[in-house]
């Protein structure tokens, strides 16, 4: 099937999108154009010159072009009253021994203040972006510049030969979004909560139509291992600074991984701008969250900054039994981190992490003889998922002569999960649940180090940026289920509150320990100010080892791979780069097959084309991506046999869009669309063959416009509003009945006075009702309405 192929038959609110990103250009004059001359009431206390610069741009909108090291040790004084941006600077550079001055574009730049009587003024070379730009640092508004996750280096996203989509807190804020995978849910290629709402909130994400369960998790370039069965992971996304999705193959960077890519969660992490402030919620279905995030110096010097990110949850959820009694959730959650700088070079982060999460644990709708129910199947005095992580790390940078700097990341993680539910089967009377009880205790220790040496040599007229690394990550999943007896529901009159046992009836005992040793290499080549390549070869060993202790049975296993990516672009200029990119992955199969072998680790490999536009100076990004990637070697069942084989082959090509742009200073615009072309190549069972995996969507698009209200009048006011489009998506291999396409609307409107800010978002405001078949029941999200008030100081 043609990925193109259906782009005739999209409803208006996806031909809306691809409007929306096919005018970049119009973005960039639309910004040019806009307006700098609105006030504001400012409100910030005096204190260092670079924090309160970096709140006037953060307020305002408008950003300056400075030289870091102009501000340093310099401070300002309060800055109180209504005015416009232009007016806050000044005010702010009052004594400092700096001046603004605009340049011919208009732009807000520093410079040295005149010494009295002195009537030349000299000029300052800016070199620094607005906002100072980091890739893993702060960022004001929707549109990131730089990323470490396409590289390992902070490299401009425009230079990276392969899809990266960026979602900064801003943009969570101003949406309202409270998970990762509603987050991730606008993004192209990326497809999340496969099987419909889940008040679990596990972040399950589908990457070009492959799933990221097992390997997609990141946190600060460093994997986050799941279980064996159900332990995933969960993400507080308040905690994060920003989301970075890298789609396609990745192995090169991260090792063993699937073939549609990862994400990388970036966390708040000190630094002398980090806000102050608290945020309180409530909304739907009985929601209430308060959330805090401080930050600051602890010493004079500035060698001690510290952050405390915490958030406290306790919410209903939309799914409730059929007696009227609600699912519910309740989280705690503390990040605390401290940035020491030992010297100008060298600088130490720690940090750690304390997640607790107890929700109810039915997930699911009975369908009995293919007819929908509002039963669960398990009850709300039994069925509950509890699950906690404990984290500690480091990140350390030394930066030596010549330009060359060492990093090391450490992380040790410790997740745990105690999970009650229950399974069923029907009786065959049609009416009758034959229930089993059933405990699930799992839990997945790691230890996990990345060290890399990185620098840049001149070779003539050609650079290379070189980066060498060793990483190692170890794991232990350990995984008990118990059963036993519970009562039958009767689904005509079914009766909840009912006692039941604890199951004490061992049925498994495993464990799974992985170590993963990678040595990785890679050359940014830039050949003049156009022309760039990029190559990366990696080589990995991956042990295995397994234990089943109730059947005395112990299994290891040894896999090894070199992969690699070779991707060239070309800087046009003007903000226009093309590139092509080839890549490779594997990830290894644990288990064996009817004749004792061990299953070979899947490959996979992709070439993908594209176009990225990013104007130097301008709050806007746009990007296309055509890309055909295949993975080999995957099990597959043939039903015939009863028995798995390793003969399948996987290919998804498609085209992805998106855009993320200031139309001006009051409208803001993010976009996105994916036509994707997903098929079953080989398999062991021939019905398979040339259809479409289940649960993927062909076709998605997302628009959402934001705009701040000009009119003195109504000052502080802004609104938001959006589309989501989600396409048709097959129940079962066969591919023979399927869930229709969907569209919601979402919708926020805030208000900002002083450090105040108010807001009331929506999601799907329509209260659109959908489901996510598969072989049961899943309904979709439901109306949810969230109020927040946020205080900063």
């Amino acid at each position: 099937m043609n990925p193109f192929s259906k782009l005739p038959s999209l409803r208006p609110s996806v031909l809306a999108v691809c409007l929306a990103l096919s005018s970049p250009l119009l973005m960039h004059s639309a910004w040019a154009q806009s307006s700098k001359s609105a006030t504001q009431v400012f409100d910030i206390p005096a204190g260092p010159l670079d924090v309160t610069l970096t709140r006037i741009a953060r307020q305002s909108g408008q950003i300056i072009s400075i030289q870091p090291e102009q501000l340093q040790g310099r401070t300002a004084a309060a800055i109180k009253g209504e005015m416009n941006a232009e007016q806050a600077y000044r005010q702010a550079l009052q004594g400092s021994g700096l001046e603004l001055f605009v340049t011919g574009s208009g732009a807000l730049n520093l410079r040295p203040a005149p010494a009295a009587g002195t009537t030349t003024l000299p000029e300052v070379k800016v070199t620094a972006n607005g906002g100072q730009e980091t890739s893993t640092g702060p960022l004001l508004g929707y549109v990131a510049k730089r990323t470490t996750t396409g590289s390992k280096t902070d490299t401009a996203i425009i230079e990276i030969p392969q899809s990266i989509s960026v979602i900064t807190a801003d943009e969570i804020s101003d949406k309202g979004i409270t998970t990762l995978t509603d987050a991730l849910a606008q993004t192209p290629g990326v497809t999340v909560n496969p099987y419909g709402f889940d008040s679990r909130a596990l972040d399950w994400v589908v990457l070009r139509g492959f799933d990221g369960w097992y390997t997609s998790n990141y946190r600060d370039g460093l994997i986050q291992n799941v279980g064996i069965n159900f332990l995933g992971v969960q993400t507080e996304v308040y905690g994060l600074e920003r989301l970075e999705v890298l789609r396609g193959p990745s192995s090169v960077l991260f090792g063993k991984g699937d073939v549609g890519g990862v994400v990388n969660r970036v966390s708040k992490l000190p630094s002398v701008d980090a806000p102050c402030e608290v945020v309180v919620q409530t909304g739907s279905f009985g929601r209430k969250q308060v959330a805090a995030d401080f930050g600051g110096a602890l010493d004079d010097e500035g060698k001690f900054l510290y952050r405390v990110v915490g958030v406290g949850l306790d919410t209903g959820t939309q799914e409730k039994y059929p007696n009227g009694e609600r699912m519910d959730q309740q989280r705690q959650y503390l990040a605390p981190s401290l940035r020491w700088q030992i010297s100008p070079r060298t600088s130490l982060v720690m940090q750690a992490e304390y997640l607790r999460d107890d929700s109810s644990d039915d997930v699911q709708f009975v369908t009995a003889n293919g007819v929908r129910t509002n039963v669960k199947e398990g009850d709300p005095n039994y069925s509950r998922i509890k699950s906690g992580t404990d984290a500690v790390g480091y990140q350390f940078e030394h930066k030596l002569d010549d330009g060359w700097m060492v990093q090391q990341k450490m992380r040790y993680a410790r997740r745990t999960m105690d999970k009650h539910h229950v399974s069923w089967v029907l009786d065959p009377d049609g009416v009758t649940l034959r229930r089993t009880a059933r405990r699930d205790v799992e839990s997945v220790n790691e230890l996990t180090i990345d060290t890399s040496l990185q620098g840049t040599v001149q070779t003539g007229s050609v650079s290379h940026k070189l980066l060498f690394g060793l990483d190692w990550d170890n794991s232990r999943a350990d995984s008990q289920r118990y059963s036993g007896s519970a009562p039958s529901l009767d689904i005509r009159n079914p009766v909840y509150g009912v006692y039941i046992p604890e199951p004490t009836n061992q049925n498994t005992d495993v464990q799974i320990k992985t170590t993963q040793l990678g040595l990785y290499v890679q050359d940014q080549i830039k050949f003049d100010k156009h022309w760039g390549l990029t190559f990366g070869l990696r080589r990995d060993h991956v042990k295995t080892d397994t234990s089943d202790y109730l059947n005395a049975e112990k299994a290891a296993q040894s896999d090894k791979a070199t992969t690699g990516r070779i991707g060239l672009n070309y800087l046009v200029g003007n903000g226009w780069a093309p590139y092509i990119s080839y890549a490779t992955s594997f990830v290894p199969n644990v288990g064996i097959d009817t004749a004792g072998n061990n299953y070979k680790s899947s490959n996979g490999r992709q070439v993908e084309m594209g176009i990225k536009y990013m104007p130097e100076g301008s709050p806007i990004s746009f990007a296309a991506a055509l890309f055909n990637l295949e993975k080999t070697n995957v099990l597959s069942y043939d039903p015939a046999a009863d028995e798995t084989r390793q003969i399948g082959k996987i290919r998804s090509r498609g085209l992805e869009l998106e855009a993320k742009a200031a139309l001006s200073r009051q409208l803001r615009l993010t976009a996105s669309f994916t036509a994707l072309d997903l098929s079953v190549r080989e398999s062991a069972n021939p019905d398979e063959i040339g259809k479409t995996p289940v649960l993927t969507p062909e076709v998605t698009g997302s628009l959402w416009l934001d705009y701040v209200v000009a009119d003195s009048s109504l000052r502080g006011l802004s609104f938001g509003s959006g589309l989501r489009y989600i396409g048709k998506r097959w129940n079962e291999e066969t591919n023979v009945t399927s869930e229709p396409s969907y569209t919601l609307v979402d919708a926020a409107v805030r208000y900002d006075t002083g450090p105040w800010r108010f807001a009331l978002n929506a999601s799907n405001l329509f209260d659109k009702q959908y489901f996510n078949g598969g072989r049961s029941y899943y309904r979709g999200m439901e109306r949810s309405i969230l109020l927040t008030a946020r205080y900063r100081f």
